[in-house]
């Protein structure tokens, strides 16, 4: 018989003025305090056994004009991927309605674009409403966004905008060359003003500093309103990218990551994303005791690997916890 944990109810305000040396701090804590500090604000706001499952679609795939130095889907780099047009509406609900029986509530399409032009955006808003009406919540990465694209998203029903900073200011530009760190500061706030969730997190295990880290996790956590979801990739290497060969990064750095996460945005769905391929069951059940409590689920992440459905159900019996859940405290 399973045993239900129920939240600690005492919540202390929101912080959006942490100090980078108060984040740099919480990632050098001892791993244990780090660890205990970041479950215990985690009970605060939600159950710590129940994870919110997410399924993501690449609606769109390749030939992207980005150069960002982790993405197969640029043109630029020569990844053996097809690229593949925007895929029709009905294929989208079906691979939606497969989610759905498979245990995801939220269902993300992801489209490789520098930005939208205004009719992808008509027919990306009847593949949301088409999600909507199978009882799912719906989230869109499309690139940069204008006012009025913006606007067509929410008024269309879109629950959550994806929309990534990636990695510090000060490193971004090691990265990503073709769009500036404010363009996605732009894009963000412009979601944000439409009333629409915002999805932001970023990549570690770039070649960034842990200074890097702290600077990624201090602008997320110092927004007006944190994001609803905070995914936290752990880069993938894909030959042909940039990116390929370089150091991978240490797994309990990753878990810090996590926890700071857990403990600077304490209301937010902290989403172990991108990476998980890569992990043993032992660094995920560390990442959930850590603060995560979202995952992607399906064997793709856009173009790369991701666990088997099967096996991350096994997981979730071997730790006692379930899926389920509001995707917001």
């Amino acid at each position: 018989m399973s045993v239900t944990s129920e939240p600690i109810q005492i919540k202390a305000p929101l912080r959006h003025d942490w100090r980078l040396s108060e984040v740099e701090a919480l990632l050098v804590m001892p791993f244990n305090d780090l660890l205990f500090k970041a479950q215990t604000m985690h009970r605060v706001y939600f159950d710590p056994n129940e994870i919110q499952v997410s399924s993501l679609l690449s609606i769109k795939t390749g030939s992207c004009s980005e150069d960002c130095g982790y993405c197969p889907q640029s043109a630029r780099y020569d990844s053996d991927l097809n690229p593949e047009a925007l895929m029709p509406v009905d294929a989208v609900l079906k691979a939606a309605q497969q989610a759905k029986a498979e245990g995801a509530s939220r269902f993300c399409m992801g489209a490789a674009w520098r930005s939208p032009k205004d009719r992808d955006i008509a027919r990306v808003v009847e593949m949301v409403q088409g999600v909507k009406a199978l009882g799912m919540e719906t989230c869109v990465t499309l690139g940069m966004l204008t006012d009025k694209q913006t606007q067509a998203l929410k008024d269309g029903g879109l629950d959550y905008y994806n929309h990534n900073l990636d990695t510090s200011e000060d490193y971004y530009s090691e990265i990503i060359t073709t769009r500036t760190y404010q363009d996605r500061l732009d894009t963000l706030g412009r979601v944000r003003n439409a009333g629409i969730n915002v999805c932001c997190g970023g990549i570690v295990g770039m070649g960034e500093t842990q200074a890097d880290r702290a600077k990624l996790l201090l602008q997320l956590a110092n927004m007006p309103k944190h994001p609803e979801s905070v995914p936290i990739n752990m880069l993938v290497q894909v030959e042909g990218t940039p990116l390929h060969g370089v150091d991978d990064l240490d797994p309990l750095t990753f878990v810090r990551t996590i926890a700071a996460a857990r403990i600077l945005m304490p209301q937010s769905r902290v989403r172990l994303s991108a990476g998980r391929k890569a992990m043993s069951d032992e660094m995920q059940a560390l990442c959930f005791l850590a603060g995560a409590n979202s995952i992607f689920y399906g064997d793709k992440l856009l173009t790369t690997d991701n666990p088997m459905t099967n096996h991350d159900k096994q997981l979730f019996d071997r730790l006692g916890v379930r899926m389920g859940g509001s995707s917001y405290a």
